[in-house]
């Protein structure tokens, strides 16, 4: 990187909540936020956002006409971006870039307008405006009356990751010293769940899941990180989480992004990683860059539950630190696969780590003693086909 960059703001709605200081408190505690919906007659389980989040998403949909037709994912983005702006500082200000990806997009507003089409051949008048993908990041930029750059792109699981790398593109080549990037995802419908089914990798309500239990007996239903699992357990949760990034270090940073990586694999199968993950080696790598192995306090993996996706993250860590092991951790035990926006959850639980310099464990994966202040966290997502993204991130100091 040309130099170090500046987030100053941090902004989400998850299962957890809609303020950081929520969101932290929910990770101290050893609950997760599942819960069982019924989709397509059966029951599912899914992380949907706290009752109090989607309050706030429906009194924004009826706050304008213009919103009311618009989808949970471009709501959830626009809510948490205000968030974000005004921690940040930025509403004196209308010059900043906006990148907001998402992995499916307007899904339940297509899935209506689609069987709206099946049932009687036409469709409404805004089915088009309201599903493209550059919907969301053009909704929030008019909602904060940005003048800058305004960005949409896809990238499966790894698009909110890739919304950091892109913002600091822009901010290390000159071209903006503002950019605000970020991810939501609103999948908790009926199409997109039987999609992960159809994958194979969704968790069963029906099938045994050993363990179920941590050792104090409490049950857990994803089993993200947990290495020697028999089955699948990957949930949806839905959420969006924005961050707003500077050129250089401000003094009011919440953290300095240090390094970032990606990597791609060649495809063998249309949702395939290798053994060892070498996409995961490459990316971070690159993020790390020439710093010792023994610099890095903690990785967040993006560790999705599944037996495949979980075991070849570890053993891509495993071939690039060896002995020289950080502290591991997942967030996806707690509230799930949050697709385009996991990485972004990622990155925040990584910085609130910093800040409070203290570790959020996953109940199945055991790390060795580790009592060193956490200073720099490596930041992992990944999407179908191996589009692995790594962010390092460290203690403004």
């Amino acid at each position: 990187m040309k130099e170090k960059i500046s987030i100053t703001a941090l902004a989400s709605l998850s299962p957890l909540g809609d303020t950081l200081n929520e969101t932290w408190n929910a990770y101290l505690s050893d609950n997760h936020y599942f819960s069982l919906k019924d989709y397509n007659g059966q029951q599912v389980w899914v992380a949907p956002l706290s009752q109090a989040s989607k309050l706030k998403v429906d009194e924004l949909r009826f706050s304008d006409n213009k919103y009311k037709k618009l989808d949970d994912s471009v709501l959830f983005a626009i809510l948490a971006s205000r968030k974000a702006v005004d921690q940040a500082g930025w509403k004196n200000t209308s010059i900043f870039g906006v990148n907001m990806g998402s992995s499916r997009g307007a899904t339940k507003l297509f899935e209506e307008y689609h069987q709206e089409y099946l049932e009687t051949g036409v469709t409404s008048t805004l089915s088009s405006p309201t599903t493209t993908l550059g919907n969301i990041s053009s909704w929030v930029s008019h909602d904060l009356g940005a003048t800058g750059p305004d960005i949409s792109h896809s990238i499966t699981c790894s698009t909110g990751l890739h919304s950091v790398l892109n913002g600091v593109a822009w901010l290390n080549s000159g071209m903006a010293d503002k950019f605000l990037v970020g991810a939501s995802e609103a999948p908790l419908t009926n199409f997109t769940i039987a999609q992960m089914k159809a994958l194979k990798i969704y968790a069963r309500t029906t099938a045994v899941h050993e363990p179920l239990v941590d050792e104090l007996g409490k049950e857990y239903p994803c089993q993200a990180l947990y290495l020697e699992k028999e089955t699948n357990s990957m949930i949806l949760g839905e959420a969006a989480t924005v961050a707003c990034l500077e050129t250089g270090t401000v003094n009011n940073a919440l953290a300095l992004i240090e390094g970032v990586g990606y990597a791609t694999e060649i495809l063998k199968h249309n949702t395939s990683i290798s053994a060892n993950a070498e996409c995961f080696q490459k990316s971070m790598k690159m993020a790390m860059g020439n710093l010792s192995l023994s610099d890095i306090d903690v990785i967040v993996m993006h560790a999705p539950g599944t037996i495949k996706g979980d075991l070849s993250e570890f053993n891509a860590v495993q071939q690039v630190f060896g002995s020289t092991m950080p502290l591991l951790t997942t967030n996806k035990w707690k509230f799930g696969h949050t697709f385009a926006s996991s990485g972004m959850l990622n990155l925040e639980l990584a910085i609130l780590m910093i800040q409070h310099n203290k570790f959020i464990p996953s109940p199945f994966f055991k790390n060795k003693v580790n009592n060193k202040q956490i200073k720099r966290v490596l930041v992992n997502a990944v999407g179908f086909g191996g589009n692995a993204v790594s962010i390092l991130v460290s203690k403004n100091e």
